[in-house]
């Protein structure tokens, strides 16, 4: 009990200490999804918001709270996937955006980024005001006119594949994001794609571990065709 005069402190038991660290979990899951419909919340960066890793511990693998959208969800629209890697060591939301802005895009022209630990931390999904927005993403490097972005989910992870491995937590979320974006909008296995798939280019790396990725694909559900 408190008064003016002085303190008495009473004493916090194990089970006490437990209930308080649920709570305290259950307070920050809850501002990390409200987060997404408020891209002004703590943590919003580049015109979108960034998703901790914490999120993964509920919900369809962890990341549905990207459907909620500012926008309505486009069912209807989104028909395939892209992923493509950042071809630099370290990136952020507003780093790559700004990088985009000098290209003549009216901001972060990707969908979602995927951190590597340097600039975002490792695992953690940003999710871009084009997503947010529903609007198709920047046209991708190499493509040419017979190939339209109208519909591509674009998602880029932060690092050079062509030069090191991208991270286990990394290689985990684009996992689960792509399972979850599958499912949503019944995108088959066949439209599933690397950047270089579709463009004259080696993104997203040498390195990026493809039969891995399509093997974990398949546990979370998805039809990989050959």
């Amino acid at each position: 009990m408190s008064g003016l005069h002085g303190t008495t402190r009473t004493r916090k038991t194990p089970r006490t200490k437990i209930v308080w660290g649920v709570l305290g979990i259950g307070m920050m899951l809850g501002v990390a999804a409200l987060s997404v419909l408020d891209p002004n919340a703590t943590g919003a960066r580049g015109g979108g918001v960034t998703l901790s890793p914490l999120m993964s511990t509920g919900g369809l693998s962890g990341v549905d709270a990207v459907f909620q959208t500012q926008a309505q969800l486009e069912t209807d629209h989104w028909n395939s996937i892209v992923i493509v890697h950042s071809g630099t060591s370290k990136g952020t939301p507003s780093s790559i955006e700004s990088t985009h802005r000098a290209a003549g895009y009216d901001g972060l022209g990707f969908h979602f980024l995927i951190g590597n630990g340097t600039g975002m931390g490792d695992g953690n999904i940003h999710v871009g005001q084009r997503w947010l927005d529903q609007r198709d993403g920047a046209d991708l490097a190499g493509t040419d006119a017979v190939i339209p972005n109208s519909g591509m989910i674009e998602i880029c992870i932060i690092g050079d594949g062509n030069r090191k491995s991208f991270s286990a937590d990394q290689m985990r979320r684009l996992s689960q994001l792509v399972a979850a974006l599958s499912e949503k909008f019944s995108i088959s296995g066949d439209h599933i794609l690397l950047h270089k798939d579709i463009a004259g280019t080696t993104s997203p790396g040498q390195y990026f571990p493809r039969a891995a990725f399509e093997e974990r694909l398949m546990t979370l559900g998805v039809d990989i065709r050959p």
